[in-house]
């Protein structure tokens, strides 16, 4: 019998780099089981491409969203989604706003809440103890790996079974027929708060509406925790980051961002749950 292994499909380029190599040469070893958590607040197109992964290498992707239930003391529940019916106005990340308040530097509940603990229900639905779960981290950004991996069960493929760093993934994916059809600073959540300054300063020059969201969220649930609070380093709130990105301009930004990849911060491509 094969041992299971779960796979956390971040929606990234790396972790659908990881999840061909795990179905094409280690399918015959594990029992494969590919998750993807929606967040409601990922780019179409992030959603594109994990379906399109799904398809192509044969993943069987399950989708879940967290469930939230209002009531103080109460966990994170999940639910089975799929392409079409994923949530795509922040549904579930409103969820956790609207009870535990505005996810921050201070407070960086967000990964918890609608990656790790929806996936952790999922399996826990399937009966499933003591499970090994693979992430995709690369050779180039081991700040990244938790340091209760061992711990945890977490493995991370793209260290330990066949390395890969940013190059090799890029020339794989240079070979497909089809990727992530984002650039560098548009990955993950749309205007995660985890992303460096230049590279949120650019989305607001470009596409200042995928701001909506994290402005409406401000306004309703700002002092959900009997304390004013806001997304961005500096206390600052939505309307202040996008002012600041006025003095800006793209071509600048786009050139500082080229040559400062931001690869390991705590936004890269994309956001896998279980870094705690």
């Amino acid at each position: 019998m094969k041992e299971k292994l779960f796979v956390s499909f971040s929606g990234g380029e790396t972790s659908g780099r990881m999840s061909y190599l795990l179905q094409t040469k280690y399918s015959s070893k594990f029992d494969l089981v590919f998750i993807f958590a929606n967040t409601g607040q990922e780019n179409e197109e992030t959603l594109k491409f994990v379906n399109k992964c799904d398809k192509e290498f044969n993943l069987n992707v399950v989708w879940v969203e967290a469930v939230v239930n209002p009531i103080k003391g109460k966990g994170i529940r999940h639910k089975i989604v799929n392409f079409k019916t994923a949530s795509r106005n922040g549904e579930p990340f409103e969820a956790v706003i609207s009870k535990e308040g505005i996810p921050n530097r201070t407070s960086p509940h967000c990964s918890s809440r609608l990656k790790t603990l929806p996936i952790k229900d999922y399996i826990k639905s399937l009966g499933a103890k003591n499970y090994k779960m693979a992430i995709g981290i690369r050779t180039d950004e081991q700040k990244r790996v938790s340091k209760k991996a061992a711990e945890n069960g977490l493995i991370y493929p793209l260290i330990d079974l066949v390395p890969n760093d940013k190059q090799d993934v890029n020339c794989f994916w240079e070979d497909q027929s089809f990727r992530l059809n984002l650039e560098n600073h548009e990955g993950n959540c749309k205007t995660c708060w985890k992303k460096s300054d230049k590279k949120l300063w650019l989305i607001a020059l470009e596409s200042p509406e995928r701001y909506n969201f994290m402005r409406k969220m401000e306004e309703e649930y700002r002092s959900v925790n009997e304390k004013r609070q806001e997304f961005f380093r500096g206390k600052r709130t939505t309307d202040t980051l996008i002012g600041e990105a006025q003095v800006m301009d793209a071509y600048t930004l786009r050139r500082m961002i080229g040559a400062d990849t931001d690869g390991n911060s705590g936004c890269s491509e994309s956001c896998d749950g279980f870094s705690e």
